[in-house]
């Protein structure tokens, strides 16, 4: 072998292990998204931009070593069983799975699943315990139901003439209703208050139940998690307003579209966390040995516009906790 064969077939040698390395790199990883929610719901592509920006944070770029594809499942429970079966067959690595029903879906397949927004992940049977999951499934919780009291305390605090609370809730897609019932159930008596339960399937459930409630006067409404009361929010609080009903409601959106006020966690910040448990997986953690976790972040939101036209005034105490004021 003449010496410049020699060099050429050296310097092929010490470049391949790097080339192949590289090319190993800039593996594209798969990953789905079950949402229900609206495609064209702003809500949704918030919720979609905090996951993309916490995932451009720990070098998973779309279209460079990543491919995100969303499937969207408002409304009927029949669109969102089709849509898994369809995301389940484009064969994703891993599955983002956004509410209870989703996540409930998605149970039976083997595939990792890290959800978001699921209350009670334990008696939904998707895990075995927060700490060790034990399973294909974990992720990140919205509420400790404990906090059905304190939605209680701020809505007696913006309206203390009311008198009677509805609870408003999805039994078919919130079977964890019945767990925010006790702490309101608890708290109520000390501050004056008879509540309700007031369980809704569809838009024409809410109009009705809403309006037979408003009848009887001095009556207010919570809102409890749930992802079809997200997708009817627009309903909700239209009826609220026209029934002129104090409410006080899970999330942010529901204020700043235009709701009384909101207590409940940063949704925004618990999808940017998300990242960072698909980050750990792609990288060879196991799905079973991450923990559950709770929100980091709780925000209140009082829309000063709604307020005023419910003839309310916010006590100078409760805008000075709010995280955010709509006027």
């Amino acid at each position: 072998m003449n010496r410049r064969k020699f060099i050429a077939l050296i310097t092929t040698a010490s470049v391949w292990p790097h080339a192949a390395r590289a090319q190993q790199a800039e593996r594209v990883r798969r990953i789905g998204v079950l949402m229900a929610l609206a495609r064209t719901d702003p809500e949704a592509q918030l919720r979609a931009k905090a996951l993309e920006a916490g995932l451009r944070e720990l070098g998973w770029v779309e279209g460079r070593n990543l491919r995100l594809d969303y499937r969207w499942a408002p409304g009927e429970a029949s669109t969102l069983r089709a849509e898994a079966a369809e995301l389940i067959r484009s064969m994703p690595e891993l599955i983002v799975a956004h509410s209870t029903p989703v996540v409930a879906a998605l149970r039976q397949e083997a595939l990792p699943v890290v959800f978001v927004q699921v209350t009670d992940p334990i008696d939904g049977g998707f895990v075995a315990n927060f700490t060790r999951p034990g399973g294909h499934m974990t992720g990140f919780t919205s509420f400790e139901f404990t906090i059905g009291s304190k939605w209680l305390e701020a809505l007696k605090l913006v309206a203390p003439t009311v008198q009677r609370v509805a609870l408003i809730f999805n039994p078919e897609s919130a079977p964890f209703a019945a767990k925010f019932w006790q702490p309101v159930e608890n708290a109520a008596p000390s501050l004056d208050v008879v509540p309700a339960r007031l369980p809704i399937r569809d838009a024409t459930d809410i109009e009705r139940a809403i309006a037979d409630f408003a009848r009887e006067g001095n009556g207010g409404l919570m809102v409890l998690p749930d992802s079809s009361l997200i997708y009817q929010r627009e309903l909700i609080i239209a009826l609220a307003g026209r029934h002129r009903l104090p409410a006080v409601y899970p999330f942010r959106v529901f204020a700043t579209s235009g709701g009384l006020m909101s207590y409940g966690s940063d949704v925004v910040d618990i999808y940017h966390r998300v990242a960072g448990y698909i980050d750990r997986i792609f990288k060879g953690a196991t799905v079973s040995d991450l923990p559950v976790q709770a929100p980091a972040k709780f925000e209140l939101v009082i829309n000063l516009k709604t307020a005023m036209a419910l003839g309310l005034t916010v006590p100078p105490l409760l805008l000075a906790r709010a995280d955010e004021v709509i006027e």
